[in-house]
């Protein structure tokens, strides 16, 4: 899944889209490079990012879908958004699954409207709002076991809104300090309970970055060991800035050791 942002602050520079020919430019790159999807945000989710209204998140996301569609008719098309409205005006635009970062806690219009699209949905794991995700680290018990509660429970609600298609997304940097993101990649085969496919966004992140004492345009080699152990662990979908680097991971992988879900 390559990401396409449509914010002027994106954490990670190298990736801020201005203009709708780059857009098109970018997103014909990772195609080329082998993404199976591309994701489009139009509301940063970075830590402490800026609060946006709707209308400006449509502004930057609707006529990227369109163009985007028109120009590739075959992609798939991932809308990230929180919010029902926009979702649902992205899909009739010509998107094709929804990614939620706050998996419906911050519109609860946004799991009865997912059912009622009837598209895939990526339900993620964040506490608190963009703004807020870094003062809510702290868990009284077991991370994975949280986490594992609240798809279960999710799912049982994605269920009675009529939602089939789920990914899980554990929500790396969302709510979760290096040292807590790097727990949990090693226990991601934990997850595999739910029966459902992971996606992992740890691109670049800070999890990536600060332990080495680097900047996210610095984090590329720390990103491919990362998605690495994320496949191996069984992770069916990685987020990234850097569409070719992750397609020869997953071949790398997949040669050395024969995975099913990669075959």
């Amino acid at each position: 899944m390559g990401i396409l942002n449509l914010t002027p602050d994106s954490f990670f520079a190298g990736n801020r889209i201005s203009s709708q020919d780059e857009l098109l430019r970018r997103a014909e790159q990772m195609l080329r490079a082998g993404a199976a999807v591309l994701d489009l945000g139009g509301y940063s989710t970075r830590p402490g990012a800026e609060h946006i209204s709707t209308n400006e998140e449509k502004q930057r996301l609707l006529p990227a879908v369109e163009a985007v569609r028109r120009e590739f008719p075959e992609v798939f098309l991932s809308v990230d958004t929180f919010r029902a409205d926009v979702a649902a005006e992205a899909i009739a635009a010509g998107a094709d699954i929804l990614n939620d970062v706050s998996g419906g806690t911050l519109d609860e219009a946004m799991l009865p409207t997912a059912g009622r699209l009837g598209v895939p949905y990526i339900l993620m794991h964040m506490r608190g709002t963009p703004q807020t995700m870094t003062q809510h680290t702290h868990y009284e018990g077991d991370l994975v076991l949280e986490l594992v509660r609240y798809f279960r429970d999710k799912l049982a609600e994605l269920r009675r809104h009529g939602v089939v298609d789920v990914v899980l997304d554990p929500g790396f940097g969302f709510a979760k300090t290096p040292t807590q993101g790097h727990e949990l990649l090693r226990r991601l085969r934990e997850l595999h309970v739910l029966g459902l496919p992971i996606l992992a966004g740890l691109s670049r992140k800070s999890m990536v970055y600060k332990p080495l004492g680097l900047t996210p345009d610095a984090a590329l080699a720390g990103t491919i060991t990362v998605n690495t152990l994320a496949v191996l662990n069984g992770v069916r979908l990685l987020r990234v800035h850097d569409v070719a680097e992750a397609v020869q991971t997953i071949q790398l992988v997949s040669n050395t050791f024969p995975l099913p879900y990669l075959s």
